[in-house]
């Protein structure tokens, strides 16, 4: 499985936010830090609020913050809330899968790797909160392009 890009904001912004809870946190600095168009991460943030991730405080001095602790905020429930589907093969236009195991052994191991992704908090993705504040600072991230962006 290869999580979309969509995902793999949410889980980055999650992070952001939690290696800086003592404040508010703009979608500017973040862009900034990831290199990530503005646009695309508005659309991101607001889904976070609107599942309950978030909370956004309007205004000069507002911005956004966890909106619970980053220790009960599971990968699991991040994922689940921000993937379409999790089908690892099409195999419904087969003509083989009424006979075949592989959606079983499919379905299995997507389940195994749920499983791994709620035993895990954002929390958890904060080994070593210094350096990756350090790292922040120095240049974007992921350096993506805007044409390369999809939701």
């Amino acid at each position: 499985m290869r999580f979309t890009r969509y995902t793999d904001y949410s889980l980055r912004v999650l992070i952001h936010l939690a290696l800086h809870d003592e404040r508010l946190c703009k979608i500017g600095e973040i862009s900034r830090t990831y290199g990530v168009s503005h646009n695309h991460l508005m659309k991101v943030a607001n889904a976070l609020a609107h599942d309950g991730f978030i909370e956004t405080v309007r205004g000069r001095s507002g911005g956004m913050r966890l909106a619970r602790p980053a220790d009960r905020i599971s990968v699991g429930e991040v994922v689940r809330r921000t993937e379409e589907g999790f089908e690892l093969a099409e195999c419904s236009g087969c003509s083989l899968s009424p006979a075949c195991g592989l959606t079983g052994v499919l379905a299995k191991g997507m389940q195994a790797m749920m499983n791994v992704f709620d035993t895990y908090s954002v929390a958890d993705l904060l080994t070593d909160r210094d350096a990756m504040r350090r790292l922040m600072t120095q240049q974007p991230l992921l350096r993506i392009g805007l044409g390369e962006e999809r939701q």
